[in-house]
């Protein structure tokens, strides 16, 4: 292709950071669109399951199956349809932690992760992670208690949401890490859209359509705002390697605050910030760790050739 990875491991090239911060935008736009459709009264299964339909439409339009019909053939339909499923309930859990939730928190605690994927890494990849990256994760846990504080007043009840959704992403990520190297591209796509939106189908049963055509606006964009952001991911990802990019995510986090401020008049508190500093430090040490890492194997690999 004629975009390749950049050659350096340590740095990515402008137009690769510029797609992860046009992501972060689109993604910001997605939560902020689904918590302002819940909040006026939009059932959460009824705008996940719009979301994945509308991207599912997106997806087929672009990609026009019916000129190449095997362009979503899978190798492993099991596991496309367990990685569905665990796009599927990082969105709807998501969805629902917006109910009680600011945007920058919900943010905040998927910013760990990286570390519970690092955590998981081993006994699903075979990829074990040494003491200091462990100490990273702990750390992490760290922050995510801050924002909880558990035990210092009531706990937000849209909390456990929030981190049942992270977890789900965790393991959608792990799964397409797994699954890359023998499903192409176009069926990952495909298919991580096609079951929750199978999936959810019993949600048009509850279903309550918006009552202003700015709300059926923002129902009409989430697959937009979704499948768009998506498809900017694999452009960056065709420009730069996954660890020249490992830390532009994190920018995301300007999206959500400047979102919560303005359109729903909220700012996280101190322990929110102190939180989302813990864990953006710690994921960043992993990002660091990794290049360091990877830098001695190739060193290794070259004196080794040499």
């Amino acid at each position: 292709m004629s975009s390749t990875p950049s050659t350096s491991q340590d740095s990515a090239p402008l137009a690769a950071i510029l797609y992860i911060f046009a992501t972060g935008f689109l993604f910001s736009c997605l939560d902020s669109s689904a918590k302002y459709l819940v909040l006026s009264g939009v059932p959460t299964a009824f705008v996940s399951w719009m979301r994945f339909v509308e991207h599912t439409l997106l997806v087929l339009i672009f990609f026009r199956p019916w000129s190449n019909p095997g362009i979503f053939r899978a190798r492993n339909l099991p596991m496309q349809i367990l990685r569905g499923i665990c796009l599927f309930g990082s969105t709807y859990f998501n969805f629902y932690a917006l109910q009680t939730m600011q945007l920058a928190e919900t943010m905040t605690i998927t910013f760990a992760a990286p570390m519970v994927i690092t955590a998981l890494a081993g006994p699903i990849l075979g990829e074990w992670a040494g003491w200091r990256r462990w100490l990273a994760i702990i750390v992490a846990f760290i922050g995510v208690l801050i924002i909880a504080r558990p035990g210092f007043g009531e706990i937000n009840p849209g909390l456990p949401y929030s981190i049942t959704a992270m977890l789900s992403y965790s393991f959608y990520v792990l799964l397409t890490r797994k699954m890359a190297a023998t499903e192409s591209p176009e069926s990952l796509i495909f298919y991580s859209a096609l079951a929750p939106a199978i999936l959810m189908s019993p949600a048009i049963t509850q279903a309550v359509l918006p009552q202003t055509p700015f709300q059926i606006l923002l129902l009409c964009l989430l697959g937009f705002f979704g499948g768009l952001g998506h498809f900017l991911i694999i452009l960056a990802y065709k420009r730069a390697t996954t660890a020249a990019l490992a830390p532009y995510p994190f920018l995301q986090i300007i999206w959500m605050l400047g979102f919560g401020y303005f359109i729903f008049g909220q700012f996280p508190d101190a322990y929110t910030l102190c939180g989302a500093v813990i864990i953006i430090g710690s994921g960043l040490y992993v990002v660091h760790r990794e290049r360091q890492l990877r830098a001695v194997a190739k060193s290794r690999q070259e004196r080794k050739n040499g």
